[in-house]
């Protein structure tokens, strides 16, 4: 930044109050009032701008540990549960009869019954019923018991001070 200044009495006044400014003022004005600089810098003067900066640091500081681990924990426990067990009887029924057309598969008192047909080569084709399947379905239901052991963690989490010590223990399920 420049500033226009001229030398001039003001500078001699300045001279008499003492201060650094003062002092600068006489070495430029001389013994005569007059201005020793060149005739083109006494018109301008350069003023230095100065600026702070600041620059912040971190760094890690270690205040304690932690350790964390996990210990299994074992139960015995009785599962009480039902099962269902399915059993299927197939029973062939021979019919041997003539049909015109092929029977649907149908459920007669609890019976799946599933025709099973041939073709026999006569003079003509005929379609023959030739047996049955009678499908008849057992349901047995039970309830057992089964022992089962379950586990489950827990983390215990150890705690220690930044000279190693162990901070009292802290227990999570």
């Amino acid at each position: 930044m420049r500033v226009p200044r001229r030398s001039s009495i003001n500078d001699a006044h300045a001279i008499d109050s003492g201060n650094e400014t003062d002092r600068g003022a006489l070495r430029r004005i001389g013994a005569r009032g007059r201005s020793e600089m060149p005739e083109e810098e006494q018109d301008e003067q350069v003023i230095p701008l100065v600026e702070e900066a600041v620059r912040v640091d971190k760094r890690q500081t270690v205040l304690g540990k932690v350790r964390v681990r996990t210990e299994v924990d074992s139960i015995e426990q009785v599962v009480r549960d039902t099962l269902t067990d399915e059993t299927v009887e197939v029973t062939r029924v021979p019919i041997d009869r003539r049909v015109d057309q092929v029977p649907e598969i149908r459920t007669e008192n609890g019976v799946t019954i599933v025709p099973i047909i041939e073709e026999r080569l006569v003079v003509e084709k005929q379609l023959f019923l030739k047996e049955e399947l009678h499908i008849r379905r057992d349901v047995k239901t039970e309830t057992v018991e089964v022992p089962v052991t379950l586990r489950s963690e827990r983390a215990i989490v150890e705690r220690f001070d930044a000279n190693g010590k162990p901070l009292p223990e802290e227990s999570t399920s």
